[in-house]
């Protein structure tokens, strides 16, 4: 978390506001805090966006369909103003670097076992977020938060408005090169399926270090093609967690699994005899332990520091529901998988 800038805001509706998160394409992130002491995530709208009437339209649409999510793995909406002069949404707040900053700063790629854990937590949250007639289309590593618990996805659904600003004025379809399904690069209508291609490129990124049709110093163009016209490099996967990323991202939306297939087939690949609450490398949980207790415990609530984060951490690790194929419930959660010790 960043300090606030000179042109940054101090108060958005009743949150104070903290910090800086960071920037997307779709607007500022920030840190906040409810008056008795809860922390949020804030996006606050950029400008050139929060003028276009289409957007604010969509904008609202989306923030109405998101509010209905409420799955264990997903960052619910929480509150939203979509009338002020640059909107805005508050999300729920976990401390947990994105998957991208955990496989290029912090670790490196995963080991099967916590992709694994990855692979269901991903696979359950798209299935809170389809069921209420929802989709995510931008599943990338940078919308999938590491915490202690278990993954978080972000940014659901909300994407929808920005992209339908940008493809009415350019004619050609948004979302992220290398994770965007064909039919999505080729503009045709997105389904449940769609994402389900998100997934398995994230799965292929966590494992390998590298996206399945090349990495960010591609050319757009060059990975949309590859993405349309290319088998994926998988090079790194093996055995059945390769074949499941290969299932997910076949070229025919009709062919992939659905996300309650792969959180069954995930289920299928823990050992229930593990530690439980384990899922992540023990160096990792230590790291990410640590960095969650020095964000959370900036200031504390009386500090005056508007960087400071008052709320304590999650600290007690529970694992991954799981998603039956037969009801699409949740069972309770269930002890993880830990491996021999490793850095």
């Amino acid at each position: 978390m960043r300090p606030l800038g000179a042109g940054d805001p101090r108060a958005l509706g009743e949150y104070r506001v903290l910090g800086r998160l960071g920037t997307g394409g779709m607007g500022q992130v920030f840190l906040g805090r409810t008056p008795d002491g809860r922390t949020v995530a804030i996006k606050l709208i950029h400008p050139h966006l929060a003028h276009e009437p289409e957007f604010r339209r969509r904008f609202r649409q989306e923030v109405a369909a998101a509010r209905r999510v409420s799955g264990e793995w997903t960052m619910p909406v929480l509150d939203s103003d979509t009338e002020g002069e640059l909107p805005w949404l508050a999300t729920g707040f976990v401390p947990g670097p994105s998957l991208t900053r955990v496989v290029e700063e912090l670790h490196g790629p995963l080991p099967e076992f916590t992709v694994w854990r990855l692979a269901e937590g991903l696979a359950s949250a798209l299935g809170a977020i389809h069921g209420v007639g929802v989709m995510h289309r931008d599943l990338k590593p940078s919308n999938v938060l590491i915490t202690l618990e278990g993954p978080r996805v972000i940014d659901f659904g909300i994407a929808r408005a920005a992209d339908a600003s940008i493809a009415t004025r350019t004619g050609i379809a948004v979302g992220s090169p290398g994770y965007m399904a064909p039919e999505q690069v080729r503009g045709e209508r997105l389904t449940e399926a769609s994402d389900v291609f998100g997934l398995g490129a994230v799965l292929a990124y966590a494992v390998t270090g590298n996206g399945p049709f090349g990495d960010r110093d591609s050319a757009a163009h060059t990975l949309m093609h590859r993405v349309i016209a290319e088998p994926p490099d998988l090079t790194g996967l093996a055995g059945p967690l390769r074949d499941l990323v290969e299932r997910c991202l076949d070229k025919d939306p009709a062919r992939r699994p659905t996300p309650l297939e792969i959180a069954a087939e995930a289920a299928r690949h823990v050992d229930p005899n593990g530690e439980e609450g384990v899922w992540l490398p023990p160096a990792l949980t230590a790291r990410l332990g640590k960095e969650a207790a020095g964000l959370l415990a900036l200031g504390g609530p009386a500090a005056e520091d508007p960087t400071a984060g008052p709320a304590e951490p999650s600290s007690t690790p529970y694992n991954m529901p799981t998603m039956t194929a037969s009801s699409g419930e949740r069972t309770p959660p269930r002890p993880g998988t830990p491996p021999p010790p490793r850095a």
